[in-house]
């Protein structure tokens, strides 16, 4: 009787009907552009800027030269740094965000810089970081104060612009909210008073944030780093707008291969290499999802099985 009802339930289910747009959305809007991505970057260069279906690998030949791999490790310096201090900055403010009164108005704050467009932003930092920009000018003013404002004390304006330090400084501007809300999000529901318990075990304060706290967020951590890391990676207009020559990064080179040199089969291959690291960080981030969970319950089994024995 019982299999007959679940049989009866399966057939009237309409569950997978519902997914069916959603699936289909997934499909061509995620699916179908990656498989073209992939076969572009093993077809062949046309003269007149398209391409040929003749199955090659010279575009993974020309990635892989020695200019190409400067500007690789060159991306992936600037990367790792800025997402290094993204998340040091993140986890301080994730953590008073979650610990105070007014997340709200916090949240709020953190929020405010999505309703603005990127460019306004990075047009901004250039206004800050320029030659004659504010921050100079602050520079200005305390060199000139320290000299007693003699015309004979001449200024020489630093270079802040167009450098891998502004990259990594606006990088971490424009992708600070990004970090600090997955860490808020697990901060406010951890369980504080296993803090208290480990300060009462003996441990110092600094001790039991490092060996239980951060351990205890370790998702909302890798969700920021996951969020952090990809964008900077394949990132076009902040180093287009803010970095010099010596700054060139992945983003450029497939803009510039598609639009100026019209080499779409190496504007493929090096596509390819950033959604390989995005589908590998996002594998790693359910991997590690999913340990813990596992962990979780593993520890929630083991509680109940004392609770029970005490009883």
């Amino acid at each position: 009787m019982k299999d007959k009802s679940e049989k009866k339930y399966k057939k009237l289910n309409p569950g997978p009907v519902y997914g069916w747009p959603m699936g289909m959305w997934f499909c061509v809007f995620f699916v179908v552009p990656i498989v073209i991505i992939i076969a572009y970057s093993f077809m062949t260069r046309d003269v007149y800027g398209g391409v040929v279906a003749k199955f090659t690998l010279k575009a993974y030949k020309q990635m892989f030269s020695s200019a190409y791999a400067m500007i690789f490790l060159r991306t992936l310096w600037i990367t790792v740094a800025s997402t290094a201090i993204t998340i040091l900055i993140a986890l301080p403010c994730g953590y008073a965000m979650a610990r105070s009164h007014h997340q709200t108005i916090l949240l709020i704050l953190v929020i405010i810089p999505f309703l603005t467009n990127s460019l306004i932003r990075i047009f901004a930092w250039m206004t800050i970081l320029g030659d004659n920009g504010l921050l100079n000018d602050i520079f200005r003013f305390f060199f000139n104060l320290f000299h007693g404002f003699s015309k004979d004390a001449v200024y020489t304006t630093h270079k802040f612009m167009f450098t891998k330090g502004a990259i990594i400084l606006v990088s971490v501007y424009m992708y600070l909210p990004y970090a600090i809300l997955p860490v808020f999000t697990a901060v406010d529901r951890f369980d504080f008073s296993l803090l208290e318990a480990a300060r009462d075990l003996g441990a110092t304060k600094p001790q039991a944030m490092m060996q239980i706290l951060i351990p205890g967020v370790k998702s909302g951590i890798i969700s920021a780093l996951i969020f952090t890391f990809i964008p900077i990676f394949g990132n076009y207009t902040v180093p287009q707008m803010v970095g010099g020559k010596d700054s060139y990064m992945l983003g450029n080179i497939i803009v510039d291969q598609v639009q100026k040199v019209r080499n779409w089969p190496l504007a493929s291959a090096f596509s390819m290499v950033i959604t390989a690291v995005s589908m590998f960080a996002i594998l790693w981030m359910l991997s590690s999802s999913k340990k813990e969970t596992q962990m979780n319950k593993k520890n929630n089994i083991a509680e109940d099985l004392t609770a029970g024995g005490k009883k």
